[in-house]
């Protein structure tokens, strides 16, 4: 998984999104500056053919930069922008500069307005690529309107636009894979990170003269987690499989619904292994828990993914063993 691509994003990412950043933006500053670093190598476009201007990976190629940007909480829609750039350079249409939010659920027409609730990304994104009425919409963040959703440090928002700043792009794929796939990866990189975050803190917290991650009770709480982790990790690659730049349906549907069952069990566990601490405005373990829970959720939960993912195994016909024979040969 590692690779030269993902090294040199996770060099960026850690002088550009360090949690005083990431802090500052939850409070309001903006996030341009650290957008601009990430645009600026290139990272935006990777997904991007080669003829139309970008690197030309495809989607497993650039899954150690959306891990590396989960691990860094970084505070714009980078993987986002990844998938929607590509997804609008093989539609043939124009990439807006920027970073790009996916909004596939939430938003809706009423008169002469677009109106959305928890908008993703709103506070930071400069786009919007959203799913309305089976049509897809792009909807430009200076243009709108927005305000707090009331769920502390979220950069989602409520938001609404005059519907004559809307552009409408046509018909297209549902945008949920694609957003399911990008929140895949991050989960799975966040994850790691708490982990980590973990592990030091149990070796290095003393309690009756020692570790208390030489505790059995912590360290069965510990390996938990790390089975939900690397589950996460692998559920992000299953994510992360598909050709030209852009997923396949239940392979991103398997990944997302895996990650966020994860997140949960892996934030309770990293609470509860720190203690009160660990919910502390100046620990950084609470920033990354805050938005795990929050991306369980985004782009669909595991029950809905559940759902889809039910429903097309039972219109398949197939027994469970060769529906998941079936569904993961595509990924080879």
């Amino acid at each position: 998984m590692d690779s030269l691509l993902g090294d040199a994003a996770e060099r960026l990412f850690a002088q550009t999104c360090t949690p005083a950043v990431m802090r500052g933006i939850e409070q309001g500053q903006p996030a341009a500056p650290a957008w601009q670093a990430c645009e600026d190598a290139g990272f935006a476009d990777a997904l991007v053919p080669e003829t139309l201007g970008g690197a030309g990976l495809d989607l497993p190629e650039a899954l150690p930069v959306v891990l590396a940007a989960g691990r860094h909480l970084c505070p714009y829609p980078i993987a986002h922008t990844m998938l929607a750039r590509a997804w609008l350079a093989r539609l043939g249409r124009p990439r807006p500069a920027g970073s790009i939010a996916l909004a596939p659920h939430g938003l809706a027409i009423q008169g002469k307005r677009v109106t959305g609730a928890s908008v993703p990304w709103i506070r930071a994104a400069d786009h919007l690529l959203a799913q309305i009425n089976g049509q897809v919409w792009l909807l430009a963040t200076s243009a709108g309107h927005a305000r707090p959703n009331g769920v502390h440090g979220s950069l989602d928002g409520d938001a609404w636009w005059a519907l004559a700043d809307a552009q409408c792009l046509g018909n297209g794929s549902p945008l949920d894979e694609l957003a399911a796939t990008a929140y895949a990866g991050l989960m799975a990189g966040a994850m790691e990170r708490v982990l980590t975050l973990t592990l030091d803190y149990a070796n290095t917290r003393a309690q009756f003269g020692k570790p208390i991650g030489r505790f059995q009770a912590v360290q069965q709480q510990i390996s938990v987690m790390a089975e939900q982790v690397w589950a996460a990790r692998m559920a992000a690659q299953l994510a992360f499989q598909g050709h030209g730049g852009l997923p396949q349906a239940m392979l991103a549907a398997m990944g997302k619904a895996r990650a966020s069952q994860a997140a949960p069990i892996v934030a309770d566990i990293a609470h509860a292994v720190h203690g009160a601490i660990g919910i502390t405005a100046e620990y950084d373990l609470q920033l990354y828990t805050r938005r795990l829970r929050e991306w369980r959720l985004a782009g669909g939960s595991e029950s809905h993914w559940h759902e889809r993912i039910g429903a097309h195994a039972l219109g398949s016909g197939a027994d469970a063993l060769t529906y998941l024979r079936t569904a993961l040969c595509g990924a080879a």
